[in-house]
């Protein structure tokens, strides 16, 4: 059972391509007619890729509901191509080259368990994202990650630790704080092209 229609899907990418480019170009992105949907709160990642090498180039989003969801498609959408530290902020000449995808994340709920040896086999790879916690520290990967690198579980909760500032495998020693949570992924198939629902 899906959250969102593949149209509502479309729409949320149609939102993010017309907000990145009025981003780039200095420019208003105009009125935006929202379905009720997107009215409620919802976590949503922007993620911006150069195509057809599906090397990331900005990738900025909001895992709690904290805001309703077209002003998280928005926010996440301008700060993905012009706010994100790892990247320079995106130029008019590449925005013909750039695939525009968006998660629709439904709320994170901590993962429980008592022997951290048991912790890969309750993560669903292609299923489920993952956020790690400890002390002041934070680390999020989509869902989509593990598939995209060919990760099992295990090496995916290695590559949390490490997204979230902490040691590598330090999941082992049962101190860190896990949370999941699904996305809905909706993406160009090329630049300005068809949106279609990603299958992972």
């Amino acid at each position: 059972m899906h959250m969102f229609s593949d149209d509502e899907g479309k729409l949320a990418v149609e939102i993010a391509r017309r907000v990145i480019e009025a981003a780039v170009r200095n420019e208003k992105a105009g009125e935006i007619e929202i379905p009720q949907n997107f009215k409620d709160d919802g976590g949503v990642f922007t993620t911006i890729t150069r195509y057809p090498e599906g090397e990331l180039r900005g990738c900025i989003g909001y895992s709690e509901p904290v805001m309703p969801i077209v002003s998280a498609i928005i926010r996440s959408a301008r700060s993905a191509a012009t706010r994100d530290l790892r990247f320079r902020p995106v130029k008019s000449e590449e925005l013909d080259t750039l695939v525009i995808s968006v998660s629709l994340l439904t709320r994170p709920t901590r993962l429980m368990y008592s022997d951290p040896r048991d912790l890969p086999s309750l993560i669903k790879v292609g299923r489920h994202g993952l956020i790690a916690k400890k002390d002041r520290k934070a680390g999020l990967l989509l869902p989509q990650v593990p598939v995209e690198q060919g990760w099992d579980a295990e090496v995916f909760l290695n590559q949390v630790c490490v997204k979230a500032g902490l040691p590598y495998r330090s999941w082992k020693n049962g101190n860190v704080e896990l949370h999941l949570f699904t996305a809905e992924v909706f993406e160009e198939e090329e630049p300005r092209g068809a949106v279609v629902r990603k299958a992972m």
